[in-house]
């Protein structure tokens, strides 16, 4: 395993919840980034942001770890979940409050309940 390989799969490990995105929670570097961001700052999810334009290493190798093209991507405890458009339709069908219920990943039901009826 690469050295980036161990350092996701260490990040992910350890976290609950983890996002690879361009930029930082408090500061996303592309839209698609800021999407997910906003989604997880807004429902109150503690998580876990890595800048992929801080290390390139990082930002090559999640693709590959994942085997997923592009970034964001969403880690729950353990388990690649998508990426943008992925996360943005969990989000209106309700399936991300779902998986994080189940995985006891604390979130703000009321919040996730009025992003729904802002995209209804």
């Amino acid at each position: 395993m690469s050295d980036a390989a161990t350092r996701i799969k260490s990040t992910i490990t350890e976290n609950n919840v983890v996002l690879f995105m361009k930029g930082t929670k408090e500061m996303p570097q592309c839209g698609f980034s800021s999407r997910v961001a906003g989604v997880l700052n807004y429902m109150g999810i503690d998580y876990s942001d890595v800048n992929v334009l801080a290390d390139e290493d990082i930002r090559a190798g999640i693709k590959d770890f994942s085997d997923w093209p592009t970034i964001p991507q969403l880690y729950v405890k353990g388990e690649f979940v998508g990426g943008c458009d992925i996360i943005t339709e969990m989000t209106l069908s309700g399936e991300l409050d779902t998986l994080f219920e189940e995985n006891g990943v604390a979130y703000d039901k009321e919040a996730a309940d009025k992003i729904r009826e802002a995209n209804g």
